[in-house]
């Protein structure tokens, strides 16, 4: 199956869920990308975003090592009946097609469930059985060479970490019957043993606040138990779904759908703004005092238009002209084009109200001080 370019649905008349995100649907500015960079520079909880990513990774992992084991059943069919493993052969037979849903375990629809309860229960049946690994199922005399981290392990005890995706794996198949395992079952292993020790252990290098009981079950299932199947993090992963659809996403939907800058950005507009603004006062009012022709006060459009611009981006998180012209800043003077339909058609609307309200502003003052009767002191 061809995963190189994410399929989008029809155009929505609506903004984006975090699920869509996540499932690689939407275009900037509420892509993934940005969604990522807004995690990592403004809500300052990226871990979460990796954690939840790499248990994505996690699962596909296992897919695709799965899928691999049924091709090469299906290579070498007559040799399935020498291993006598009719439960597991089973399982592979009734798995099916296997996608990767980006959505939260508990919004799964009964087929998924049913998918991925036999990915997983396949997994920890070859977990517990040290004769039934992907050369096993093959007949490969390989199968003896089985690596250590393919068993449980007592508890307290905490296996060797092996290199993750590791290429010199000597589970690895590559006969001419059947096609090459670029997925080893040591892998899965690495895999699932790099999220707990990068994320969930008390003092990891960028460990994620989960309850305290997650992390425990979490801990003995890979560590006491030698399981490595998606079903350990599936807790952990809604967790964490819903803790960033909850405190993250609504932030980012107001930071990209309803605005088109960065808070550096708009920092910069505010002490411009009002640096453009007292200047335009202060001139203002002098030419009143000195009593100046109309013509020299027409000078004043200048600053007084560029601070009340300036000053209207930072109150509306908004530049109008860059959302006109199809921008959105996703870092600080970096810019993407706007290619979410319902996004940018938002957008359009609300540049134009900004564009209104300075317009507005900006004549009001103006006239009151180009056509206030000076009077020289």
């Amino acid at each position: 199956m061809d995963h190189s370019s994410p399929a989008f649905d029809p155009p929505r008349d609506r903004l984006p869920t975090l699920y869509e995100v996540l499932a690689r649907k939407t275009k900037p500015p509420v892509d993934l990308f940005s969604f990522y960079i807004y995690m990592r520079d403004q809500q300052r909880s990226v871990d979460y975003l990796d954690f939840w990513l790499d248990v994505s990774q996690h699962t596909s992992l296992c897919r695709h090592y799965v899928s691999e084991l049924r091709r090469s059943i299906l290579v070498e069919t007559p040799e399935l009946e020498k291993t006598g493993s009719k439960r597991s052969s089973y399982i592979l037979d009734h798995m099916g097609e296997m996608n990767d849903p980006a959505g939260p375990s508990t919004d799964l629809t009964s087929d998924e469930k049913v998918k991925d309860q036999n990915l997983s229960a396949f997994l920890r049946q070859e977990n517990g059985n040290s004769n039934h690994t992907p050369q096993s199922s093959l007949g490969s005399p390989q199968s003896a060479m089985r690596p250590s981290g393919d068993r449980p392990f007592p508890a307290g005890e905490r296996p060797t970490r092996p290199s993750f995706m590791s290429r010199n794996s000597p589970t690895r198949t590559d006969s001419g019957n059947s096609p090459a395992h670029t997925v080893a079952r040591a892998d899965i292993r690495a895999s699932a043993e790099k999220i707990l020790y990068t994320y969930l252990l008390p003092g990891s290098e960028r460990e994620v606040m989960l309850p305290q009981g997650i992390v425990h079950d979490i801990t003995r299932d890979i560590e006491e138990e030698g399981r490595d199947d998606p079903e350990v993090f599936d807790t952990a992963k809604d967790y964490t779904f819903q803790a960033m659809e909850r405190d993250a996403f609504p932030g980012f939907l107001r930071a990209k759908a309803l605005g088109n800058l960065v808070p550096p950005s708009l920092f910069l507009r505010l002490v411009f703004g009002l640096l453009a603004l007292t200047a335009a006062l202060w001139v203002g009012f002098a030419l009143i005092f000195l009593d100046a022709p109309k013509r020299t006060r027409a000078w004043e459009i200048l600053p007084f238009t560029i601070g009340i611009y300036l000053l209207s981006s930072h109150q509306y998180h908004l530049d109008p002209i860059l959302a006109l012209v199809g921008l959105s800043e996703y870092t600080f003077f970096n810019f993407s084009r706007l290619e979410e339909p319902y996004v940018r058609k938002l957008l359009t609307k609300r540049a134009l109200m900004v564009l209104f309200v300075t317009i507005f502003v900006g004549v009001c003052v103006i006239v009151l001080f180009i056509f206030v009767p000076g009077k020289h002191l």
